[in-house]
């Protein structure tokens, strides 16, 4: 499909745009239904509640910021890989289309490959992102997300997404690869499991402490800037993922942060909405306290049409 668009658009640019248009299309399709799904008011139920790792929920405000920042790292992302499919075509890569001449076995080999060091790069430029004051002034844009919704995935600043966005171009310089295999690979895989993980609700399939593949709740730990109570007292312990604590950098495997030591220490309590469950916390009277948004307001034009709609604020 990417060989298609690139054989049939007038050169780089002209690629970028249809990947970019594409990209959204895939983007608004995935996080939109399960947002709709999880955060708007007539589908948010008490069963679905006692799931939700911050039992508050953001404002309107907050997640127009996050679609705007998506929007943002989804131009950067698709970058890369129109790059990718214009060297190629000029025989600078070693990206193809269909099977390349390659067995089976082999794209199933490269699939294998390229997800494992895909995944120990995302935790590794991550952790970078948290432990370099350079890479952390990208980085912390991401950060003003302390309670992310669905459409917060790539919600970073353009450097940052270039860079997480990179092996699209760097893997098939040094790797015979089928091009449409890796962009699936990034979109269904890293993505659809990146909204799973910034969803905000943890589920009964999974413990969050399973301690072999992350769950929503170890990159909501990550996102957490204060840790409330149910009762929402703001004096209770602090909690942040910033510079210099990277906590839960990894995205499918544990494995990384246990090797690194950058999950959150335990000794410091357990916060994840199972621990609230079994401690008998997520009562219906505490669901009664929690205000649910009207998230109407982001399908109308006049939402948007605001002199800050570029400025993202830090504040909930």
């Amino acid at each position: 499909m990417l060989c298609e668009i690139s054989s049939l658009s007038g050169g780089l640019l002209s690629t970028w745009l249809w990947m970019s248009v594409l990209e959204a299309v895939f983007l608004f399709a995935t996080s939109g239904p399960v947002f709709y799904y999880y955060y708007a008011r007539s589908m948010v139920t008490y069963d679905k509640w006692i799931y939700k790792s911050n039992p508050k929920f953001p404002t309107p405000e907050k997640v127009r910021d996050e679609i705007v920042q998506m929007l943002k790292g989804m131009l950067c992302a698709s970058l890369c890989p129109a790059i990718s499919v214009e060297l190629a075509k000029h025989g600078y890569s070693q990206a193809f289309c269909g099977m390349g001449g390659y067995s089976v076995t082999y794209h199933v080999f490269t699939f294998i490959l390229t997800w494992i060091a895909s995944d120990l790069f995302e935790f590794a430029y991550h952790l970078l992102g948290h432990s370099d004051i350079k890479f952390w002034q990208h980085h912390r844009h991401h950060h003003v997300f302390h309670n992310p919704s669905p459409f917060s995935v790539i919600a970073d600043e353009p450097v940052d997404q270039l860079f997480r966005a990179s092996p699209l171009l760097l893997i098939p310089l040094v790797l015979p690869i089928n091009m449409d295999l890796l962009f699936i690979q990034y979109g269904l895989f890293f993505y659809t499991y990146g909204v799973y993980l910034h969803c905000g609700y943890e589920h009964s399939f999974i413990s969050p402490h399973n301690g072999f593949i992350n769950t929503s709740f170890q990159h909501y730990a990550h996102h957490a800037r204060l840790y409330n109570t149910l009762y929402f007292d703001i004096s209770t312990k602090l909690f942040r993922s910033s510079k210099n604590t990277p906590y839960h950098c990894g995205f499918f495997l544990q494995i990384w942060d246990q090797l690194f030591k950058t999950t959150y220490p335990e000794e410091k309590g357990h916060f994840a909405a199972e621990d609230a469950r079994k401690n008998g916390e997520r009562t219906k009277e505490e669901f009664s306290k929690v205000t649910i948004p009207d998230y109407s307001v982001l399908l109308e034009p006049k939402f948007w049409m605001t002199s800050d709609l570029f400025k993202i604020n830090a504040k909930d």
